[in-house]
C-alpha cells in the first residue's frame, strides 16, 4: 500500500551493479490511441483496422516508442527513480506488440561511474510469452539526494473520435434517396454551408428560400458555388418561412431547414392553422446527442417547443421520440421520464406525470418503447446511481431517450450536456406533417449533416410504416 501511495528513488550509493527493476502493461486500443493524441502519429497500421489487416503484421499494433515509453516509466519512477537525468537510449524493435499483449519492461545495472554518477543500463521489453519486443542500453545520471513524494494521481481520460456517431447515423442513409428540403433563409455561411454539404453528402436536394440578393451575397463572400440550385426569392425572413411551409403544401418539398432566422419564424408559419403544417400529432424538438461519456446515441426532448406541456401533450412529446429512435435503429428505446426524485409525490407534478405515462404505455396510448419514470437524471443514465439507489429497472442507467418535466428543464439539460459536457448535438421537429430540422445559428456543419440524416432516416421509416 505505502509503496502505491509514494514514489521514492535510490540514489546512486544505493545502487549496485545487477540491479534491476520493471513493471508491466497490457496494452489496450485506448493506449494506442492516447499515444496517437500525445504524439501525433497518425500511422494507419496503429489506427486503421482495414489498413492493419493488409498490412505485413495483419492487425493494429503499438506504436514502437510505447514500449520505450514503458523503459522510460520503469527508470524514472523505479530505478533509479526520481531525480534521474535521461542522457541517452537505443532501441531495437525485434516484434511488433499487439492490443491484448503484456509487455513487461525491466532494466538492469551493467555499469557505474563514480566520478560522473552515470549508470548503464541494459533495457529489455518481453511479452507474456516470454518473447523480447524491445531490447538497448540506456545511460542516464543517478540522483544523489533521497526523494519520497506522494505519487501522482493521473487525471482520467476518456477518448472520444467527435461526431463519430453522427457519421455513422449519415452513413446509414447511404442508400437512401435525398429528400427535397426548403431552406429557410440561408442568408448566412453557416446555414448556407450546412445546406449545400447535406446536398454534396447525399442527405438533402435543397430548394433556398429568402431574399435572393442575400442568398447570392452570403454565397459570394463564402466562396460556396450555389449556381445549380433553385433560389425561391421572398422579401424577409417571415415570408420565407411562410412560403417554405408552402411548397410543402404543395408537395415540392419533404421537409424543412432552419436557416439563419429565429425558430419563432419558422414555428409561427408551422403552427398556423389555416396554412401551416399541424396534424393530429402535438409537434415537439427532439435533440439528438453525440456524448462523449455516454456509450450509445442519446435523444432529449422537448426542449424547444412546450413550454409546459400537459400530460396528453407529453404523451406525444413520448410518441414522437421513440418514432425517431425507431427510424436510426433502436428496436425498443428505453425512455426515461425525468423528475427531481425517482419516487411519485403529490408535492411535485412531474413525478405524478412521469406516473400517469407509464401507465399510458401499459395500456397501449404510447408504443414501441420501454418507459419507466419517475427517473432523476442521474438515475437514468448511470448504472452505478440506479443500483445505489436500489432501483431495479430496465430503463435506469440505460436510457435512450431523456423526457424533461418541462422547456426549461429540458433546454438546460442539452445546454449543460454540449458546453460543459463536450457532446455534439442535432435537432428536429416532429408532430408536423414533414420534419424539421431546427439546428441552433451557432451550430456548426456537421451538427446540421446529422440534422438532415435523422430527417432522412425518420421519412424513410416512416414510409417503410406507411404512415
Amino acid at each position: 500500500m505505502d509503496k502505491m501511495q509514494y514514489i521514492e528513488n535510490r540514489t546512486f550509493d544505493e545502487i549496485h551493479v545487477g540491479d534491476s527493476a520493471q513493471i508491466s502493461r497490457t496494452l489496450k486500443l485506448e493506449d494506442i490511441s492516447l499515444f496517437a493524441v500525445s504524439s501525433g502519429d497518425v500511422n494507419p497500421v496503429h489506427l486503421d483496422t482495414e489498413y492493419a489487416q493488409a498490412s505485413r503484421f495483419h492487425e493494429v499494433i503499438a506504436h514502437g516508442m510505447w514500449g520505450g515509453a514503458l523503459i522510460s516509466a520503469v527508470l524514472g519512477t523505479e530505478l533509479p527513480g526520481p531525480g534521474t537525468i535521461y542522457l541517452n537510449q537505443s532501441l531495437s524493435f525485434k516484434k511488433p506488440v499487439g492490443v491484448g499483449d503484456t509487455i513487461t519492461a525491466q532494466v538492469t545495472v551493467r555499469e557505474m561511474v563514480e566520478e560522473t554518477k552515470r549508470i548503464f543500463l541494459d533495457c529489455e521489453c518481453i511479452d507474456q510469452e516470454g518473447d523480447s519486443v524491445i531490447t538497448g542500453e540506456a545511460e542516464v545520471i543517478a540522483p544523489e539526494k533521497k526523494v519520497r513524494r506522494p505519487r501522482a494521481v493521473l487525471p482520467e481520460i476518456h477518448l472520444h473520435e467527435r461526431g463519430a456517431r453522427y457519421r455513422k447515423i449519415i452513413e446509414a442513409t447511404k442508400n437512401l434517396p435525398p429528400i427535397r428540403t426548403a431552406v429557410v433563409h440561408p442568408c448566412d455561411e453557416r446555414s448556407l454551408r450546412g445546406a449545400i454539404e447535406a446536398h454534396i453528402q447525399g442527405l438533402i436536394e435543397p430548394i433556398l428560400v429568402g431574399p435572393e440578393v442575400k442568398i447570392r451575397q452570403s454565397a459570394n463572400e463564402a466562396n460556396i458555388d450555389i449556381a445549380a440550385f433553385e433560389i425561391v426569392d421572398v422579401l424577409h425572413s417571415h415570408a420565407a418561412a411562410k412560403r417554405a411551409v408552402a411548397l410543402v403544401r404543395e408537395g415540392r418539398a419533404d421537409a424543412l431547414m432552419k436557416g439563419a432566422l429565429h425558430t419563432d419564424e419558422v414555428m409561427s408559419a408551422v403552427l398556423d392553422h389555416q396554412e401551416g403544417l399541424r396534424t393530429e400529432r402535438r409537434i415537439s424538438h427532439v435533440f439528438g446527442f453525440d456524448a462523449p461519456t455516454y456509450p450509445k446515441p442519446l435523444l432529449i426532448t422537448d426542449a424547444a417547443i412546450n413550454i409546459a406541456p400537459s400530460l396528453e401533450e407529453k404523451r406525444d412529446i413520448v410518441q414522437n421520440a421513440i418514432d425517431l429512435a425507431h427510424a436510426i435503429g433502436i428496436i425498443e428505446p428505453k425512455v426515461a421520464i425525468l423528475s427531481a426524485i425517482e419516487t411519485v409525490s403529490s408535492k411535485l407534478s412531474s413525478t405524478i406525470d412521469a406516473a400517469a405515462l407509464c401507465k399510458m404505455a401499459d395500456r397501449g396510448q404510447i408504443i414501441g418503447g420501454l418507459i419507466d419514470g419517475p427517473l432523476a437524471f442521474d438515475n437514468a443514465i448511470s448504472p452505478q446511481a440506479a443500483k445505489a439507489k436500489g432501483i431495479s429497472s430496465l430503463v435506469a442507467g440505460v436510457a435512450d431517450i431523456l423526457v424533461a418535466p418541462d422547456l426549461e428543464a429540458g433546454n438546460m439539460i442539452a445546454k449543460q450536456l454540449s458546453y460543459l459536457g463536450g457532446a455534439d448535438s442535432a435537432g428536429i421537429v416532429l408532430g408536423a406533417r414533414v420534419p424539421i430540422m431546427l439546428t441552433s445559428r451557432a451550430d456548426g456543419v456537421l451538427s446540421r449533416l446529422a440534422s438532415a440524416a435523422l430527417a432522412r432516416l425518420y421519412i424513410h421509416w416512416r414510409q417503410e410504416a406507411g404512415s
